[in-house]
């Protein structure tokens, strides 16, 4: 038992009211599906990979996913910790009727707050800060499809969902600080490239 008991708001408990009232068993099974994007075993293997593809990629490409890894195993490991604190029920343990519309059971019961694929999309959302407007628009709104899966499954409150992507969010700022990510960084093949 974690030393603090964090209790959903009312909003929260309307919106996950809603949610099992009108869901249905097509819609938890695409939500189920696309929450996938923001697991941390995923995300950790993909931050993986382009940090392994860019050993060899101009320094600027080294720094990024240098950034983006480290970001990635901060965000993956602080949710872990943070539940060692609170204790929250998931709202899909206080509903019958939302399971007969097809809502899944999600994970350990009190570990709900906070949302640790909200945290990694926090992460993401503000590391795009730095991309231009159409990627970064881009990121932001597959961002928030994928959170909201996490709300149509109960899996967390709303306000789960918003502490998440916050301390995502912040983890990444932090970071940047140590890492050099968006700093000018030269680009030494831009640089050959316009002489």
């Amino acid at each position: 038992m974690a030393p603090y008991r964090v209790r959903p708001t009312q909003v929260d408990i309307k919106i996950a009211d809603a949610v099992a009232e009108y869901t249905s068993p097509e819609t938890e099974r695409v939500a189920e599906a696309l929450t996938w994007g923001a697991d941390e075993h995923v995300l950790c293997a993909l931050a993986a990979g382009w940090w392994l593809y860019c050993r060899d990629g101009s320094a600027r490409d080294r720094v990024t996913s240098n950034h983006l890894l480290l970001t990635t195993v901060a965000v993956t490991l602080l949710p872990h910790l943070l539940k060692t604190l609170f204790d929250q029920q998931r709202p899909d343990r206080r509903t019958i009727r939302g399971h007969l519309h097809g809502v899944p059971f999600s994970g350990k019961r009190e570990d709900a707050f906070p949302s640790g694929h909200a945290m990694h999309v926090g992460a993401l959302a503000s590391a795009a800060t730095v991309l231009q407007r159409r990627q970064r628009n881009l990121v932001w709104s597959l961002g928030a499809g994928l959170v909201l899966t996490r709300i149509l499954l109960l899996a967390h409150w709303a306000s789960d969902v918003a502490m998440g992507l916050a301390i995502g969010g912040l983890t990444e700022r932090l970071l940047r600080s140590w890492t050099g990510y968006g700093s000018a960084i030269p680009d030494p093949t831009h640089d050959i490239a316009s002489k």
